[in-house]
């Protein structure tokens, strides 16, 4: 399978391969020489997604940021260093 280089130097990957390594747009491209060729690996972009709530169903307490909030939040702390220190 070949390609013809562009004027801008681009080159197209193939849709086969695409699909079989999974690139979609947006993905980076890294490139090294190796040898008498390139290499080049995909790395997907970071995810954007929130991860706020993710683990609300393994929390026993569930609390509104505030005083409350704040004083459950250095109890928890106090109590992890002294399981630490023990």
């Amino acid at each position: 399978m070949s390609h013809v280089v562009g004027t801008k130097g681009q080159v197209v990957i193939a849709k086969e391969i695409r699909e079989q390594l999974g690139v979609e747009p947006g993905w980076i491209a890294l490139q090294r020489v190796v040898d008498d060729h390139l290499e080049v690996c995909f790395l997907p972009p970071d995810d954007k997604r929130s991860l706020k709530g993710s683990l609300s169903q393994h929390a026993k307490v569930q609390l509104s940021p505030g005083k409350r909030w704040n004083k459950a939040r250095e109890t928890a702390w106090v109590a992890a260093a002294r399981n630490k220190a023990r």
